[in-house]
């Protein structure tokens, strides 16, 4: 293949990344909308953001750092994707704050509506970006380097206890705990399950490749 090819290829599935990460940015600010509680790694980012006096997005790009740090030291792969999701689903959600988009909801039922809408939008951007192959988020990958140490539990149960623990210390950090909290531990999975099937997508056959392999395509 030309080096045209790759050049044009890797373009084309950094831009989908891109656009599948602002969307799954917007579903996580249609759950901040919502105002009934959040998932638990938002949990922990509000109360760190509340503590140290930062903006949502800020803490949020805090703690995507310190999880990318520790996905290297666990020598987990590391790609194109992993690196602009650390970056843009932290700060597209301030830029959705910024525009007002949508209003803070009062009432339950809209609230409920709005939350479940994020979820959907959270499952068609994580589609978008998986897709691409160009790595997985820097959480996802820290799951996955616990559970490589862990590897005599079921990666669900290593992913549900890392999630308790995110929610325990957000909690503790003054995080918004409720309904949505709720909603969200037992519906993110369903959506993007519901999301992916309607697709016919098959995310544990996608390949990632990791920033060095990106960029030597472009010398070939």
């Amino acid at each position: 293949m030309t080096r045209k090819f790759f050049k044009t290829t890797l373009l084309g599935r950094t831009l989908q990344a891109t656009l599948g990460l602002f969307t799954y940015a917007m579903g996580v600010y249609l759950t901040l909308q919502a105002a009934i509680g959040l998932g638990p790694w938002e949990v922990l980012a509000m109360g760190i953001a509340g503590k140290l006096g930062l903006i949502f997005g800020n803490a949020t790009l805090g703690v995507s750092a310190v999880i990318l740090i520790m996905d290297v030291l666990m020598k987990e792969r590391i790609g194109i994707g992993t690196v602009l999701n650390t970056i843009i689903c932290s700060k597209a959600v301030d830029l959705y704050n910024w525009l007002e988009l949508v209003p803070k909801q009062e009432h339950l039922a809209a609230s409920i509506a709005v939350m479940v809408a994020g979820m959907f939008t959270v499952a068609v951007g994580q589609l978008i970006y998986i897709s691409t192959g160009l790595g997985c988020g820097p959480r996802d990958s820290f799951v996955i380097g616990v559970g490589k140490r862990l590897s005599r539990w079921p990666i669900g149960l290593v992913q549900n206890g890392v999630l308790m623990i995110v929610l325990l210390i957000g909690w503790l950090l003054g995080g918004p705990v409720g309904l949505g909290t709720l909603l969200s531990v037992v519906g993110l999975g369903a959506t993007m399950q519901l999301v992916f099937r309607i697709a016919k997508f098959e995310p544990r056959k996608v390949q990632h490749e990791n920033i060095i392999e990106s960029f030597r395509k472009l010398k070939k």
